[in-house]
């Protein structure tokens, strides 16, 4: 819902630009200590880009920058690293190159790699939101990133590394605009709402993964678990790495 509700705001704005691109901007990967002030510099490098360029462009020498970007971080369970990074759609191919540069020169030596950085014309711009109007991390993840995914076990949910990602990202914008606003939407008239004195009241039964009626045990949806679903929970859960 809330891809839905994003992309649906922001498409129509995007489809109106001439030539987008798709940025990725990384630093050199970190420990899960690391991580939080990794995220910190990113965004603001980030921010000090965008504030630069738009005040050159208000002094007329410049382009203002324009686009959307989100704050992501992948896991590597052989080294135990965390690669922090910002996916970015920007208004054109001058502005992703912008972008780059200004990024590999600000960085400090030996934590951007600028083979490490990436501009791509987008092609298909339903697949570019959905790769940036996303959850901050990569809920499965090889455990061998070199190999294809045919040569390698089954894809893990590494816990302990989710976790470390999540709560790095607490209180930090994932999803952001800049250089432009949307339409002004027209407000939705709110009505009073009728609260029912016949409500039923029902608990999740972790046992049955169903809600049950607290006064008759009624089961709520009848769910039976797929077998591969249960296969992974049981399976493909790890929770010793960090």
């Amino acid at each position: 819902m809330r891809k839905a509700d994003i992309i649906n705001r922001y498409k129509p704005v995007i489809e109106k630009w001439e030539d987008p691109y798709f940025v990725t901007l990384t630093v050199k990967a970190c420990k899960a200590h690391q991580l939080g002030s990794y995220f910190n510099v990113l965004n603001k490098t980030f921010s000090k880009i965008i504030d630069k360029h738009k005040k050159r462009h208000q002094r007329g020498k410049g382009m203002k920058l324009m686009g959307i970007k989100s704050l992501e971080s992948n896991f590597n369970p052989l080294r135990k690293t965390y690669n922090p990074h910002l996916h970015v759609i920007v208004a054109n191919k001058e502005m992703a190159y912008i972008l780059l540069d200004e990024w590999c020169d600000r960085a400090k030596k030996g934590y951007v790699n600028r083979k490490g950085q990436k501009a791509v014309k987008v092609w298909n711009l339903d697949n570019a939101l959905v790769e940036i109007i996303k959850y901050g991390s990569k809920v499965f993840t090889e455990p061998d990133l070199k190999k294809r995914a045919k040569e390698t076990a089954a894809p893990q949910i590494y816990m302990n590394a989710l976790y470390t990602i999540l709560n790095a990202m607490k209180s930090k914008r994932i999803f952001d605009r800049f250089g432009f606003n949307l339409p002004t939407e027209a407000k939705l008239k709110h009505y009073p709402a009728t609260l029912l004195d016949n409500f039923r009241e029902w608990e999740f039964n972790a046992k049955t993964n169903d809600w049950n009626n607290t006064s008759t045990g009624e089961a709520l949806t009848q769910y039976n678990m797929p077998s591969n679903l249960q296969a992974l929970l049981e399976n493909n859960i790890n929770v010793t790495l960090k």
